[in-house]
């Protein structure tokens, strides 16, 4: 929480006031009972009906204050619980945003996005019951005390029973209930894992009939959820009963011992009433402190966890003086590059020597498993390299900044992703200040404009999330539009043409010839049509280059590619 609280310094003047007000609301508490005090023991047994009156409106203004106070204080609290949540919420996210891929293996989608919601609602609540009680708590417990000990010194003697007994009671009910706070956050994380793989994988689930099995999952994982609760809420519902036993035969006995002075004359039947009520003032701020101290440690689990993701430093990051490639345009070199996954023991890539230049299309093919997607991904640094080096334009891509590296790349992940939004505004995604012209010119290329145009609002027609309104190959169709619309030096397609049928794989990679003849392309493909009119053919093999060269060249000297061509066209075919 003390990592948190730096969050708190913006809203200083406002915590000066909520202070202010916490202090207002105290005062016009501990002052109801004497005004009280003072109209029984004046007013009413004198018979005196001004004295009433006047002491009655006086009561009736300290209370009306002390409501205004109490209401103020309540909006300056949440107000500011809010404005940090919101601070921690965008710290979290644009964090998280500067995350390699490491990172997002390593701490897990589903546990991002119960950080950046349930848990900074966790310290949201915990801080407007800081900012409420803390100040509040303390002040009614010595002021109720003192003027409770005002009123009847021996009487006061109850608390030194009472206060004791409720420490007693909150410190067993802490100790069973704190464990228990802290693993609902991690069962809150697992249960969210399972609605999202679920939820994204629910093709696969209905494609396999697993529903009841997916349904299983949820189930446990609910119900550990659910019987962790319940455990939490029992120990809390535990509490109160015996918190209200322990209020009312302190009462009792506030009454039983109170009467028997007033009886001796040592005491006001007014007294007694303001003592009873400051009593309770007494008891109150102790639960309000004991509450305090149970719910700040599970805000505590929770900001631990924030923390974690705020101090998790990516793997990737800039140097402090970095190069920028102005000499040359597109010009890709990877030089005994090795790759190995974080925690893998055996290397995704080794010795990878390749030269891919402005105006040539390089295309890499290999069996599933034989490093393809590993070696696109290094290039605009989503992983980094183990050992050698990748140069764009002659320079090392960790010397360049990762903004001015992927500048100069346009990518066509294997996934196409859409946005929510319109065509037209997922196209301008890569490129925010692209006009209308562009953006229609890109869809062309891509092959995309023919089905634009036969929906009914046609480039400002929605996107649904995921883009689960379109198809497969008209997903993949509008991603090239966005790598296009950005007119990069560097075009990476990683099997961007699985989902098109050949008539438009075919139509799509002539239209790209024309509109890409200055730049250097990158394509990954299975498909052997893709690839044969590529300026060089790299084959992977378990990692490694088992041959370099054109479609022709590879028929001859590489087995691994023969193997792949004749796996996919006949001996005419390839004749």
């Amino acid at each position: 929480m003390k990592k948190i609280a730096k969050y708190l310094k913006k809203y200083s003047l406002q915590i000066f006031f909520v202070l202010a007000f916490a202090f207002g609301q105290t005062m016009a508490d501990l002052n109801l009972p004497n005004i009280m005090s003072d109209i029984v023991d004046v007013g009413i047994i004198n018979g005196d009906t001004n004295y009433i009156l006047k002491r009655g409106g006086i009561m009736l203004l300290v209370a009306l204050a002390g409501g205004a106070c109490s209401v103020i204080l309540g909006l300056l609290a949440a107000k500011i619980a809010v404005g940090v949540s919101r601070d921690l919420r965008y710290d979290v996210f644009s964090h998280v945003e500067e995350f390699s891929l490491s990172e997002f293996n390593e701490l897990g989608t589903s546990s991002l996005i119960t950080r950046s919601t349930n848990d900074i609602n966790q310290i949201q609540q915990v801080l407007v019951m800081l900012l409420r009680m803390a100040v509040a708590a303390p002040i009614m417990f010595i002021g109720a005390l003192i003027m409770a000990i005002s009123k009847d010194a021996p009487l006061s003697i109850i608390f030194a029973v009472a206060i004791p007994m409720v420490l007693i009671i909150l410190g067993v009910v802490s100790k069973f209930s704190i464990p228990l706070f802290k693993s609902m956050q991690v069962k809150i994380d697992k249960i969210n894992r399972v609605v999202r793989e679920g939820l994204m994988g629910i093709r696969v689930v209905r494609a396999f009939n697993r529903t009841e099995y997916e349904e299983s999952r949820f189930n446990d994982a609910s119900k550990d959820l659910t019987d962790t609760a319940i455990k939490v809420n029992k120990i809390m519902a535990f509490m109160m009963p015996i918190m209200m036993l322990l209020f009312n035969i302190m009462s009792v006995a506030l009454i039983w011992f109170g009467a028997k002075r007033i009886d001796i004359g040592e005491m006001a039947v007014g007294d007694l009433m303001a003592f009873i009520q400051y009593s309770m003032q007494v008891m109150m701020s102790v639960i309000m402190v004991a509450m305090i101290f149970i719910m700040v440690p599970r805000a505590e689990a929770s900001a631990d966890r924030i923390v974690e993701v705020l101090e998790t430093e990516p793997v990737i990051e800039d140097k402090k003086d970095t190069v920028k490639a102005e000499t040359e345009k597109g010009h890709l070199q990877f030089k005994n590059v090795e790759f190995r996954y974080p925690g893998a023991e055996q290397p995704v890539l080794s010795n990878i020597n390749f030269e891919a230049r402005p105006g040539e299309t390089t295309a890499i093919i290999g069996s599933t498993g034989s490093g393809k997607s590993a070696l696109i991904n290094l290039i605009p640094r989503f992983y980094d390299v183990e050992s050698g080096e990748i140069l764009v334009d002659g320079v090392n891509i960790k010397d360049m900044a990762q903004h001015d590296l992927r500048n100069k790349i346009g990518i066509v992940p294997q996934k196409a992703n859409l946005f929510s939004g319109t065509i037209a505004d997922n196209i301008r995604y890569g490129k925010l200040d692209a006009t209308q012209e562009e953006i229609e010119h890109a869809a062309e290329i891509a092959q995309a404009s023919g089905f634009i145009s036969e929906m009914k609002e046609g480039y400002e027609s929605e996107i649904d999330q995921g883009g689960n309104n379109v198809s497969g190959g008209q997903k993949q169709r509008l991603s090239i539009a966005r790598a296009l619309v950005r007119k990069p030096e560097i075009y990476i397609f990683d099997d961007s043409f699985s989902a098109l049928d050949f008539k438009t794989d075919a139509k799509l990679r002539s239209a790209l010839k024309d509109e890409t003849k200055d730049a250097t392309v990158i394509i990954v493909a299975q498909r052997v049509s893709t690839v044969m009119d590529a300026d060089r053919i790299i084959v992977l093999d378990e990692g490694k280059i088992c041959g370099i060269g054109k479609h022709k060249e590879l028929l001859e000297n590489c087995k691994v590619y023969k193997e792949i061509v004749l796996s996919q066209l006949s001996e005419e075919e390839i004749a």
